[in-house]
């Protein structure tokens, strides 16, 4: 074979012909006599064959030779290198400590090396570059890789020229922690900063490699990574600055290889032939199916000829006994963007499991494995002759037998929609499950019947999840091209009722692949109106408790939650201040600061009542509530104070199992009693002591000018008719409906009477915690005027918008309390206290409580 074409082979006594590559019209049946007929064959493409079986010992053989791919793979190892280059200089910036220390554990273990301290180390570089350099490219001249020799020279000076960038980039920032990790007595400041030696002879290796297939670049590796460790006992080289050269070496190289592509390693021609044998097939002609551009070299997209295998090369072969078989060829270079997106799918969804199949051999055995199940099921299948693995290649055979074709999409019919969704629950039912469910997968059989392929990305054994996200998948697919209400009436004839209903919180977007939404019916209300339709099946109180599956770590309500939690990390590091707080405890009086445990405990028990009186009795679980009070102390740390306690008592409402419109209306009763009654309190204790700080503590106009300002924003916003008709259409009947809820709820005289009584003992028992603070440190104050002075400025620190009014609640209780005659010292120190018990305690405690209501699912 030569490098443009194969050589064909006929039986004829050694003569050859060269053949080009064929289009997919020469897979045409064009035979001149009948074929011999063989029990087990079954029509399929066939290919040009005399009207005899041919000669195994001299195949026809009609490939191409493998032409330079862009492996994905190299992409993925440059981004590590730049990841590696990162963490390798912020260690050095940052945990200086940690790396000299690893520097001088390992000068002292070198010890043993200083008979080589005399030898001249510039000597041992050289020495070990050149050995690197002639043992790398003279095995790729040898192998007449003219071209990968060129370019790995080319990288071992582009290499050498990143490190210097780095030198000169990390030296203009003047950051001399930086600079000394990088540094070492070999180096100097400048263009000179890192050694060079690694970068020029790890880019030279990586596009000389890969090391798996070349020994002399696998011995390579092994003397650069000698010669490094030896360096750095040395005290030549620092350890940062080794890695980061090493990085930007392997950048530079992956780059290029990416860039120029590389050759693929797989099994071709003749070789494939030769695997072929290994499983019993004596192969007597083998053609690759090409695309109608014979400079394509072959299609990698799928075909349901090898059941949709992703990036394969497919051929037609035949053999002694004239059968036909498909033969899938799967690459290893090939199959690393389908490992990076089954590894992406397995990143991306939670609660379900996703395949990762390192390689081509697990992918194809896997395959193997699906296949013979499904048909062992009773479903029909692909027929599997076997699977042969060899080098880089891993091989898929299959005969003739139950051939498939593509499904026309546009003239589903009911029948085609019910038979799809039998051929799923029969799968589903022995555990094998499809996970990527697409309008590629549909397909018929030649007697027209329709099935799903393409399991190559399944699995057996499979949980409810993934058995429902299969449903889910088929039930969106056929959806969008027969409508909801004929693909929700299918699925009610197939799976039932109640599996219908049981896949409502299934119903998203995150579970449709990509390629249902790219087609042409897909629009963003397909799934609300799919979910609606399946949830309409459900008694409406069942369907009102119905909440979403968490299926993927990454949307925008775990991205807030994420940010937020950042937010709050930030804020207690910040914040926090651990030696005055510690100080504070420290020198309370014993006494005191367990009297305001025991306030806090009655404070919690306080808003427990408060929630509590508004729940039905048969609804009512105390310890429950109790427990989800003290959960809100791990919602502030993230959330506003206000937000953290209302959201924890809306999940544990909705859980309880009250609709959305009650739980949000039963939660707003709850804020309505705590603010409005914590006003009254205000007014009241100011006018029976003869405060007047409320007054001055509310500029003048302030709440009057806020009022105006948003009547005019709504009335501007009401002038816009779109805005108009959505407030009238839709908005309104919702707030209609949520004023009725919260109308019954305040007007219920025993329940708002508990509550209030709730909210009282909440507040007052916070106050006197504060005020046993103040006695904690020998400062005694009049407790009535304690309360309103601690309810204001509480109320005024807690505006603030950070995790539980942190840092604003602190500065408004000293200032307040200081402005009372309490000094300023007694005022920090009994705030410290109090918010070292009831905000910062809390965190632990909460966290505990809201584990043991998720246990309870009560959240």
């Amino acid at each position: 074979m030569t490098d443009s074409t194969h050589a064909t082979e006929t039986g004829d006594a050694g003569e050859k012909t060269a053949t080009s590559p064929v289009s997919r019209s020469a897979h045409i049946p064009k035979h001149k006599s009948p074929e011999p007929v063989v029990p087990d064959d079954s029509p399929t493409i066939a290919i040009d064959l005399d009207e005899t079986p041919g000669d195994p010992a001299n195949p026809r053989i009609d490939d191409v030779p493998p032409k330079r791919i862009h492996d994905f793979g190299d992409l993925l190892h440059a981004a590590a290198a730049v990841l590696l280059a990162a963490v390798a200089m912020l260690s050095a910036t940052y945990l200086s400590g940690f790396v000299t220390g690893v520097e001088s554990d390992a000068h002292t273990a070198g010890q043993a090396l200083n008979w080589m301290v005399d030898l001249p180390t510039s000597m041992l570089q050289q020495l070990a570059i050149v050995t690197i350099v002639v043992m790398a490219i003279a095995q790729l001249l040898l192998s007449r890789e003219w071209l990968q020799a060129a370019l790995s020279i080319l990288a071992l000076f582009g290499g050498m020229a990143a490190a210097w960038g780095v030198s000169l980039a990390v030296s203009s920032i003047d950051n001399a922690t930086m600079i000394s990790a990088l540094g070492s007595a070999s180096t100097t400041v400048g263009m000179r900063l890192l050694p060079d030696f690694y970068a020029g002879a790890g880019a030279l290796l990586t596009v000389a490699g890969p090391r798996r297939t070349r020994s002399m670049v696998k011995w390579g590796w092994n003397i650069l990574y000698i010669v490094a460790a030896v360096l750095i006992l040395l005290s030549v080289n620092s350890v940062a600055g080794v890695l980061v050269s090493f990085a930007a070496g392997r950048l530079v190289g992956m780059l290029l290889r990416f860039g120029i592509g590389t050759k693929n390693q797989g099994t071709w021609g003749a070789d494939l032939v030769q695997a072929l044998g290994g499983i019993g097939l004596r192969i007597t002609s083998l053609e690759r199916r090409m695309d109608s551009d014979p400079s394509s070299h072959g299609p990698l997209t799928t075909t349901l000829d090898d059941d949709l295998v992703e990036g394969s090369r497919v051929y037609d072969a035949r053999d002694d006994r004239g059968r036909r078989f498909v033969v899938s060829a799967l690459d290893s270079q090939v199959h690393t963007a389908g490992y990076v997106r089954q590894l992406w799918q397995w990143i991306r969804f939670t609660g379900v499991s996703m395949r990762r199949d390192r390689s081509p051999r697990e992918a194809t055995q896997h395959h193997l494995a699906m296949v013979l199940g499904l048909r062992n099921a009773g479903l029909p299948t692909p027929h599997v002759y076997g699977v042969a693995d060899t080098g880089e290649t891993s091989v898929l055979v299959l005969q003739g037998n139950d051939a498939m074709r593509e499904c026309n999409l546009n003239t589903l019919s009911d029948a085609d929609a019910t038979a799809l969704m039998r051929y799923l629950s029969v799968a589903n039912r022995r555990g094998y499950t499809h996970r990527r469910i697409t309008p590629d997968t549909l397909a018929r059989l030649e007697s027209g019947t329709p099935i799903i392929a393409g399991w190559q990305n399944g699995d057996d054994a499979s949980a409810a999840p993934n058995v429902a996200l299969d449903q889910v998948q088929l039930l969106a697919l056929l959806t969008v091209l027969i409508g909801p209400e004929r693909a929700v009436a299918a699925g009610r004839r197939v799976w039932g009722d109640d599996v219908m209903i049981a896949l409502a919180p299934f119903v998203q977007k995150a579970a449709v692949p990509a390629g249902t939404r790219a087609l042409p019916g897909w629009d963003k209300h397909v799934m609300d109106d799919l979910r609606a339709r399946v949830r309409a099946l459900a008694p409406e109180e069942t369907a009102q408790a119905m909440e979403p599956v968490k299926l993927t770590r990454f949307s925008p309500r775990s991205f807030i939650g994420t940010v937020l939690l950042m937010v709050a990390v930030v804020v207690v590091f910040t914040q926090l201040k651990p030696n005055e707080v510690i100080a504070a405890v420290r020198n309370a009086n014993p006494v005191m600061a367990l009297a305001c445990l025991v306030f806090e405990f009655l404070a919690i028990l306080g808003s427990a009542i408060e929630l509590g009186a508004f729940i039905e009795r048969d609804k009512r679980r105390p310890v429950g509530i109790f427990m989800s009070q003290v959960a809100q102390g791990f919602a502030v740390v993230s959330m506003p104070a206000g937000v953290g306690p209302a959201f924890v008592n809306l999940q544990f409402l909705r859980k309880a199992g009250y609709r959305n419109t009650t739980a949000t209306a039963i939660m707003t009763a709850v804020m309505a009693v705590y603010y409005g009654g914590t006003v009254i309190m205000l007014v009241l204790i100011g006018l029976f002591t003869g405060s007047d700080a409320l007054s001055t503590m509310i500029p003048t106009n302030t709440l009057i000018t806020v009022v105006g300002v948003v009547l005019m924003a709504l009335a501007i916003a009401m002038m816009i008719p779109p805005v108009r008709h959505l407030a009238a259409e839709r908005l309104l009947p919702l707030a209609k409906a949520y004023a009725r809820q919260l109308i019954d709820v305040l007007t219920n005289p025993k329940e708002l009477t508990f509550s209030v009584l709730g909210m009282l003992l909440l507040n007052v028992a916070t106050g006197l915690e504060f005020w046993a603070a103040l006695l904690a440190f020998g400062q005694m104050t009049n407790p009535f005027e304690t309360l309103f002075i601690f309810l204001l400025a509480n109320a005024i620190g807690s505006a603030v918008p950070t995790p539980g009014g942190l840092g604003g609640v602190e500065a408004a209780l000293t200032f307040s309390f200081g402005a009372a005659g309490v000094p300023a010292g007694v005022a920090l120190s009994a705030t410290l206290l109090y918010r070292a018990l009831f905000y910062w305690l809390r965190i632990p405690l909460g966290a505990a409580a809201m584990k043991w209501l998720d246990k309870r699912n009560m959240v």
